[in-house]
């Protein structure tokens, strides 16, 4: 990326070649990379009313960018993020949650309660942590996207070459991401393959995903781990495609909803499981593999279930249903 022309110390519109490891990339995401400290509320509205061009052309947020493009920044007051500038002090600890980095990738072991990335009220997540404490490294983007509810590994790319790759591999079901998770009752399907599509659909005003013949592929295999008498069952679920609520739909649909889920789960077993300590969604990333296409490298990484997660399954032992 090369900035083309600047004027003065003072915000002024500037134009930006966009070169090869930016190829591809959202015309949105790559601005909120450019405009630090930005709000991204404010990065659309740049968007929208024509402020930004892409080869003296207005084009939509959803913009992919090509190799070449001149992109025109308008002039904007960039503010250092509040919790960017304490990265040293305040981020450390994230640090101890990287389980594996090279110079293509990151896996980070995402804590629960933590959003993968900043937006709707959140002003710092996963991505805007790491790139506070990764300066040199802007081009740090997601591969992938866990619920905020959700812990476990969680795939970082380093550079666009590396972001494309993966995302072609997500596209062609090249990765396998599995899961543990614990759901209600007791499972007696044995090993399962649930593929049934799914879809977005509003309902009283809130955002949710639901089984319908019109909906995007979606797999899920379950398989079990082991089981709490006909309280609870602990399962390994392994998906090739990663669509929105994805296990969690695929559990209820089947009978068996998660631990611990609002949206999808059964009040009685949910208000169960907090009386014996579970203070979340009971699901956890906890490992990936894919091979890179270019090298032919098997890549796996594994994160262990939280102390958290498992202290429930311990209190679910002791309860006299193990």
């Amino acid at each position: 990326m090369q900035r083309l022309t600047s004027k003065s110390a003072a915000p002024a519109a500037y134009t930006t070649e966009v070169d090869s490891e930016s190829a591809g990339q959202r015309l949105d995401n790559f601005l909120l990379r450019v405009l630090k400290g930005v709000p991204r509320t404010h990065v659309y509205q740049l968007i929208r009313s024509g402020q930004v061009r892409v080869n003296r052309g207005r084009v939509r947020a959803s913009y992919r960018l090509a190799c070449g493009d001149l992109v025109r920044v308008p002039p904007v007051a960039q503010r250092a993020h509040p919790k960017a500038a304490t990265a040293e002090t305040g981020l450390q600890w994230l640090e101890q949650r990287i389980l594996f980095e090279d110079t293509r990738i990151l896996v980070l072991d995402k804590p629960a309660g933590m959003a993968v990335h900043g937006g709707s009220g959140i002003n710092l997540g996963c991505i805007e942590a790491l790139r506070s404490l990764r300066p040199k490294q802007p081009g740090m983007d997601l591969v992938h996207r866990l619920d905020r509810g959700t812990s476990g590994c969680l795939l970082v790319a380093k550079r666009r070459s590396a972001l494309r790759s993966l995302h072609a591999l997500l596209r062609d079901g090249g990765m396998e991401k599995r899961y543990l998770t614990l759901l209600k009752g007791s499972w007696r399907r044995g090993s399962l393959s649930v593929s049934v599509p799914l879809a977005r659909a509003r309902r009283g005003g809130e955002t949710m995903v639901e089984v319908a013949a019109s909906g995007k592929r979606a797999q899920s295999e379950f398989n079990v781990v082991d089981s709490y008498s006909d309280r609870a069952t602990l399962m390994d679920v392994k998906i090739s495609t990663g669509r929105t609520h994805q296990i969690r739909v695929h559990a209820a649909h089947v009978g068996h909803p998660v631990a611990g889920d609002p949206r999808y789960g059964d009040p009685e077993f949910n208000a169960y499981m907090r009386e014996i300590g579970l203070k979340r969604m009971f699901l956890h990333a906890h490992a990936l593999g894919f091979t890179w296409p270019d090298s032919g490298e098997r890549f796996t990484v594994a994160s262990p279930l939280p102390d958290d997660l498992r202290g429930v399954l311990e209190r679910l032992a002791q309860d006299g249903v193990g």
